[in-house]
């Protein structure tokens, strides 16, 4: 909104045209983010705890997670709005990448808030049909898939798939493109999900992973810079690094009040949200295969998940950890809580470095 309503009038006032830089905008949109949580965390705290929506634990979880039963819930409404109003202020509504992210954060987030609704208003212990959430997600990819093909200049780019590590090197899906897309989306939208079963552990790490993406949009979007690293050029790209930067200031801000001991949960309502947005963005940026690396840790606690289901049906009920998610086999090996999530944060970050250098090393 500043950006389409302040930038024209620079040759009135040239101070405006600091508005025609993405990193000002950015930087910005981190700020405001923040400042939103950080004023309306504390009445939305007071909120749910009058409207009493408070988590249920589940029975076969950690014993030590029993207290934390009645905690506020479906913070992740405050997530939302600290990402979607800093991006309305200070991106430029017009660009499409923008527009996808925006729709995909508001999608999904809504998803995740019926199914927290179900759940903890309704009292469904299970909350949204499984298959109904799925299709609520796949969905989304379709309608993604479709407005990027209808949106392309060239097809070709769409259903091109890069290989990190080898420069200039693209694989073609074509049709078979369109189920990447599922997959990436509804993938990382549940893996973000099962993660956020530790104190700050997803948001966290959610914060680290857009920080990631908000440099490989910038550069993505900018021919100079796309141009010295070898990586493909997208027109506008750039402009995703003030979305990302909103939503690094919504994770962070919203961990001021989701770190251990947590005083509120961002819930479904926050998870899927953030997970959908992420799978959008590598898409957008076409980095599908580098998100396996710097999301690197919500896959593994989503594989756990998967190895450990698998294990127990073809095995005769033989598991291969403590517990899944990944995080719960670590806290019954003896690890505190706060231990299991910053060391986590420590693998994310080194994950998110190695996952930068793949784009200079190629």
């Amino acid at each position: 909104m500043f950006y389409l309503l302040l930038y024209p009038l620079r040759e009135h006032w040239s101070a405006l045209n600091v508005f025609q830089y993405i990193t000002f905008r950015a930087a910005y949109a981190t700020i405001t983010a923040l400042l939103i949580c950080f004023v309306f965390g504390g009445w939305l705290i007071a909120r749910l705890q009058a409207l009493q929506i408070g988590e249920t634990i589940r029975s076969d979880g950690p014993a030590r997670h029993a207290a934390k039963a009645g905690t506020p819930t479906m913070g992740g409404v405050l997530v939302i709005a600290a990402i979607v109003l800093p991006t309305l202020l200070w991106a430029d509504l017009g660009n499409r990448y923008v527009q996808l992210c925006l729709l995909a954060t508001v999608w999904m987030g809504t998803l995740g808030f019926v199914d927290d609704w179900l759940k903890v208003v309704r009292k469904r212990p299970k909350g949204m049909i499984g298959r109904v959430k799925l299709a609520g997600q796949i969905g989304f990819s379709l309608v993604l898939y479709a407005l990027l093909k209808t949106a392309a200049a060239d097809d070709a780019v769409v259903t091109q798939l890069a290989v990190p590590l080898l420069k200039d090197t693209f694989i073609d899906l074509g049709w078979f493109y369109l189920p990447l897309v599922v997959v990436v989306v509804a993938g990382t939208s549940n893996a973000v999900n099962l993660t956020d079963g530790l104190d700050g552990l997803a948001i966290g790490l959610s914060a680290f992973t857009f920080l990631g993406f908000a440099a490989l949009a910038y550069v993505a979007g900018n021919v100079i810079f796309a141009d010295y690293l070898n990586i493909v050029y997208l027109p506008g790209a750039g402009e995703l690094a003030v979305y990302c930067g909103a939503v690094v200031g919504a994770s962070l801000g919203f961990l001021w009040f989701n770190a251990h001991p947590a005083k509120v949960f961002m819930g479904d309502t926050g998870s899927l949200a953030l997970g959908g947005a992420l799978g959008t963005v590598a898409i957008l940026v076409k980095r599908e295969l580098l998100l396996v690396i710097m999301g690197g840790m919500f896959v593994m606690e989503a594989v756990s998940v998967m190895l450990q289901v698998a294990s127990y049906r073809w095995r005769g009920g033989k598991r291969i950890f403590r517990m899944a998610p990944l995080h719960h086999h670590f806290e019954l090996l003896g690890w505190s809580e706060t231990q299991v999530v910053v060391r986590f944060w420590i693998v994310g970050i080194l994950l998110l470095l190695l996952s930068m250098s793949t784009v200079k090393l190629q």
